[in-house]
């Protein structure tokens, strides 16, 4: 489903399907009956979208760093200062960056 759609079934909890893509969306309730939708709102929730699926890109990222020192934690092994201070970094780096186009990633050590 593209996001134009993707946007509009979000918005409107009667819909249940649509059919075509981009702005040749149509959807339609539970009867059949063809649901009208507002550009603006649409627009808004496409951004929100592309904002939210960008944002998911970055955690599993950052996610996919963590889980790649997780073995430095366990209870046979001692993390160094500096891979307690890294991996506190990933786990705060959605607090400065939004999407994997402005992350700055920290250094492995």
């Amino acid at each position: 489903m593209d996001i134009r759609c993707r946007a509009i079934f979000e918005l409107d909890s009667s819909i249940k399907t649509i059919h075509g893509k981009g702005d040749t969306c149509i959807a339609y309730d539970a009867n059949g009956n063809v649901v009208s939708w507002d550009l603006s709102a649409v627009s808004k929730k496409e951004t929100e979208i592309q904002a939210a699926d960008k944002l998911e890109e970055l955690r599993t990222e950052r996610n996919k760093r963590l889980v790649e020192t997780d073995h430095y934690g366990l209870s046979d092994q001692t993390m160094s200062s500096d891979m307690t201070t890294y991996r506190q970094a990933l786990r705060d780096i959605t607090d400065s960056a939004t999407s994997l186009d402005d992350v700055t990633w920290p250094t492995k050590p």
